[in-house]
């Protein structure tokens, strides 16, 4: 991966993250719930991902757009898992009972708002409804915040087959974190690491922000060389989209403490520098990992995928998602659960799947998915894959796109070996970070108006 400064300047507009195709935005509530139940039910043999959200956090963190309820009142986790599994049955009932769960995610929120009692009560339901795959291809991840997590909770998701964690860091400068209200020292989260690896988990994830309020290249340099101190597996630098008038939280934050748009490209390129020169490989978008993590592994193999949770290992699994906003996606249909936990209470309640909207895919969509993804998890697309899989002529189907790919081109942002019949197009070293802005030439919906963040 490259860093140039100007291209990176031009080519730095609003775009989806494209953690699924078509994006959230299209989803709509005018879709039949029963024709995405029917969907549902007809499903594939594909092996399952299972996630599951949480929503409760013990503390607002100002920067958050998660879905959430900020509560001190713990009983309500145990009111919540009691939904989680009357969910659950419902959704197993739609579904073949021999096809296996490679993937498994809590994600939130803060999932370990969760008491061990809460915690062994969910996992009791899971193991009933659900064919769990518990070998050295299992993929079992839960989000971490280093406030809120003890060992007895440590030792059950070990015991119970988790084999990764993602703590939440953001940054260690105490400034920056109190105006994030987000206090947490270095000190804290290298004990909570250690009793993480005490415990057994072999693969740890960092998440970091960028473009956070106080920031500086400076000050965010030596929280990255305390990451790399701590030597996670995985580190995720996330650029921090400040929408105050979507997320109320945003508001806390002043305008004029954050980094100027020169001051974040300057964090992020010194990031990525340093994190390549201590070994560690640019993945994509924001995900970095050791050469031997399994995630880096996935991509060598051609088996990296993109969802919501961002990149992950073992392609090809349809998610099935429990919880208030949850969203999952089988074979080209996507339903999200209601955001509202009350509205999402009701429907399980009453012994209904509790959704909000979907989306069923048109043929031309899971084209342009595959597409998109192929260039996002693999920065490369061969068209003849997409020409055999769906019977077309790709250099006539993309004519317009591949028209839009030679300004690319010209600015070597891509690649294009072109033959008779067919097209390699592949994302050059300098236009890794602009991914993104490749894939926006193949989705069909940018022209309605929606509010992305940046690309950069």
């Amino acid at each position: 991966m490259l860093w140039d400064s100007n291209l990176i300047q031009k080519y730095n507009i609003s775009g989806p993250r494209y953690t699924s195709y078509p994006t959230a935005p299209q989803f709509t509530g005018d879709v039949s719930k029963m024709e995405l139940i029917g969907r549902m039910m007809e499903g594939s043999n594909l092996p399952i991902s299972l996630y599951f959200h949480i929503p409760f956090c013990a503390h607002l963190c100002y920067y958050c757009a998660c879905n959430k309820v900020v509560t001190k009142k713990y009983d309500k986790g145990a009111e919540y898992v009691e939904l989680l599994a009357e969910e659950m049955r419902l959704r197993a009932l739609m579904l073949d009972r021999d096809r296996k769960v490679t993937q498994l995610h809590l994600g939130g929120g803060t999932p370990t708002f969760l008491s061990v009692d809460n915690m062994r009560t969910l996992f009791k339901h899971v193991e009933e409804n659900f064919n769990l795959v518990k070998d050295d291809s299992q993929d079992f991840s839960i989000e971490i915040d280093p406030r809120e997590v003890d060992n007895a909770q440590l030792v059950l998701l070990k015991e119970f087959g988790f084999n990764r964690v993602s703590l939440g860091i953001q940054d260690f400068d105490p400034v920056v974190q109190k105006a994030i209200h987000r206090e947490q020292s270095r000190e804290l989260v290298a004990k909570v690491l250690d009793d993480v690896r005490t415990a057994g988990f072999k693969s740890v994830n960092f998440d970091l922000i960028y473009g956070l309020p106080h920031q500086t290249t400076t000050s965010f340099m030596q929280t990255i060389d305390s990451v790399i101190e701590l030597n996670p597996e995985r580190i995720s630098v996330f650029n921090y989209a400040h929408l105050p008038s979507r997320f109320a939280a945003q508001r806390r934050i002043n305008d004029e403490d954050l980094p100027s748009a020169d001051e974040k490209m300057s964090i992020l390129k010194e990031s990525i520098n340093a994190l390549m020169r201590a070994g560690y490989r640019y993945i994509g978008m924001d995900h970095f990992a050791k050469p031997d993590d399994p995630l880096a592994v996935a991509q060598d193999n051609h088996e990296l995928q993109r969802n919501f949770q961002g990149y992950t290992t073992n392609a090809n699994t349809d998610l099935i998602a429990f919880g208030v906003s949850a969203i999952s996606k089988i074979d080209g249909t996507y339903v999200q659960n209601h955001s509202d936990l009350a509205l999402y209470q009701n429907s399980v309640e009453n012994g209904q799947l509790a959704i909000m909207k979907g989306y069923i895919s048109t043929r031309d969509d899971m084209i342009r998915h595959d597409v998109i993804m192929k260039l996002m998890c693999d920065f490369c697309l061969d068209s003849r894959e997409i020409s055999t899989k769906y019977r077309l002529n790709f250099m006539h189907y993309f004519t317009k796109e591949i028209e839009g790919l030679e300004q690319l081109k010209k600015d070597g942002i891509v690649r294009i070996d072109r033959e008779t019949d067919h097209i390699i197009i592949t994302v050059t070293a300098v236009g890794r970070l602009l991914v993104r802005r490749v894939c926006m030439l193949f989705d069909q919906y940018l022209n309605k108006q929606t509010t992305f963040s940046k690309i950069i």
